[in-house]
């Protein structure tokens, strides 16, 4: 597997040898596509080289036009997409990761994930491990995968997802799931990071404590704990500063002490959608959407 150098920032490496930043960009609900180009354009300005987008986005066509307009060259980029609930089958996979790749104007994908552990899986998996052994993809994994369903896929499949991306937080850690993937050698890559600016959390007098020791916001007191817990982390927001503030953080490590009273605020509760949900499954079966 040939290496990818991303320059003054640490590295995590996959499953199958291939390497991805430990801190990317993420863009979920950017749907203002202007908004969404300039904010990814800023990031790669500021020295992030991981993209992380999604067919249901709908923004994938101004991602790529930002890492066209980046002035940087295509392979100096780690670029992530999923496949959406609609297209999860063998059939409807390699249609929709064409089009991804149409929208995003790119010949290759750094990444592909399974968005939801919904629908035929097990075909769209079928199908994206072929997308992989032409090195149309780099690196093949999922969201939202419970241990059942990682269970169920690794029953059927040759290759093995690199990264399962869940919601995962301090108020949500997930450490029976993150158990199982350390186990597996699947990287947990949070998505939310930060809670989605959750007051309860952003406000919390232990984390504002920790900040003030260390010189530092409570994000990035967050951020930092999750690349410590060795996640692959991808925060995100349209606020250059913000971009930047949650870039610096390769400069200061939290104590065990520190990283422990942020362990302790798992309150075992989701911010959002269950994976598990009958109700939440049926739902995403049901929504079709203009991809």
């Amino acid at each position: 597997m040939e290496k990818k150098i991303y320059t003054g920032q640490p590295v995590i490496t996959l499953n199958n040898g291939a390497d991805i930043p430990a801190l990317g960009f993420g863009v979920w609900q950017m749907e203002n596509l202007q908004e969404c180009e300039n904010a990814v354009l800023k990031a790669i300005q500021t020295g992030y080289r991981m993209i992380d987008t999604a067919a249901i986005y709908q923004n994938e066509t101004a991602v790529g036009d930002a890492v066209k307009n980046s002035g940087l060259n295509r392979e100096n980029l780690f670029v992530t997409s999923k496949l959406w609930v609609q297209d999860t089958s063998y059939e409807k996979a390699k249609d929709a990761f064409q089009r991804t790749l149409d929208r995003l104007q790119m010949n290759y994908l750094d990444m592909y994930l399974i968005h939801w552990p919904y629908a035929d899986f097990l075909g769209a998996w079928r199908a994206m491990e072929e997308l992989y052994r032409e090195g149309k993809i780099k690196a093949i994994g999922v969201c939202n995968f419970t241990v059942e369903k990682l269970d169920e896929l690794k029953a059927h499949s040759e290759i093995h997802p690199v990264i399962n991306q869940i919601e995962l937080h301090p108020l949500f850690q997930q450490k029976e799931l993150q158990v199982y993937n350390r186990k597996n050698n699947i990287i947990t890559q949070p998505w939310s990071p930060l809670g989605n600016g959750n007051a309860g959390l952003l406000d919390h007098k232990d984390l504002k404590n920790i900040a003030e020791q260390y010189n530092k916001t409570v994000a990035q007191v967050i951020l930092r704990w999750h690349l410590q817990e060795g996640f692959c982390v991808i925060p995100k927001s349209v606020t250059p500063a913000r971009i930047e503030e949650n870039f610096n953080i390769f400069n200061f490590e939290l104590s065990e002490d520190d990283m422990n009273v942020v362990r302790s605020l798992d309150t075992g509760k989701r911010l959002f959608f269950d994976p598990k949900d009958p109700e939440w499954e049926q739902k995403m079966l049901n929504a079709v959407a203009d991809l």
